[in-house]
């Protein structure tokens, strides 16, 4: 709403009514109690106003930490199963094929990168793909190509050679897996 009204010079103004402000108020009533605010913080003090900011940081960084925390041990925990569900799957697949050692559990080692193993007459006619099977307590040792569901050499395991085998799975596998059952 518009008021006119007559000011102490003579002259003729108008005001403006804002909503929400009472008419005892001048037109920048509004402002003033902003800036009352305003200097109410002031009042608090630097020390204090930087206490409580940091406090703020540390609680919404403690927040962070603990959301981001538990994102990445779902993470691992999922990626752990995956392996241990993909071992089972390929020694039940294995277990079709040969009789594997019922007590033992293997090393399991996946080849990802053949040039490595260049040399070794065990793994002559390996490729990228396929899968270690080590049972060190039977001494034996399996390679198995999941892609045509064929093993393609087995071989016993001696000291000399259960040392190349191991640095050659050392050498193939990000993460070697193991199992708690062979077969079921």
């Amino acid at each position: 709403m518009i008021n006119k009204s007559i000011k102490e010079n003579g002259s003729v103004g108008t005001d403006f009514e804002m909503p929400g402000l009472k008419s005892s108020e001048p037109k920048n009533g509004i402002f003033r109690r902003i800036g009352r605010k305003i200097l109410s913080i002031k009042k608090i003090g630097p020390k204090k106003l930087s206490i409580i900011i940091l406090i703020i940081i540390a609680v919404a960084g403690s927040y962070g930490t603990v959301y981001y925390y538990k994102k990445y041990q779902a993470k691992n925990i999922d990626v752990k199963a995956e392996a241990d569900k993909e071992t089972k799957r390929l020694l039940e697949a294995l277990g079709k094929l040969i009789e594997l050692p019922q007590e033992e559990t293997p090393t399991v080692a996946t080849i990802t990168d053949r040039e490595k193993l260049e040399g070794q007459d065990f793994f002559a006619q390996a490729e990228n793909g396929d899968v270690l099977f080590a049972y060190t307590t039977s001494m034996k040792a399996i390679l198995y190509r999941p892609s045509i569901n064929k093993i393609i050499n087995v071989a016993p395991i001696s000291i000399n050679e259960s040392q190349e085998v191991t640095q050659a799975v050392k050498k193939t596998t990000s993460t070697p897996t193991s199992t708690t059952k062979a077969r079921e």
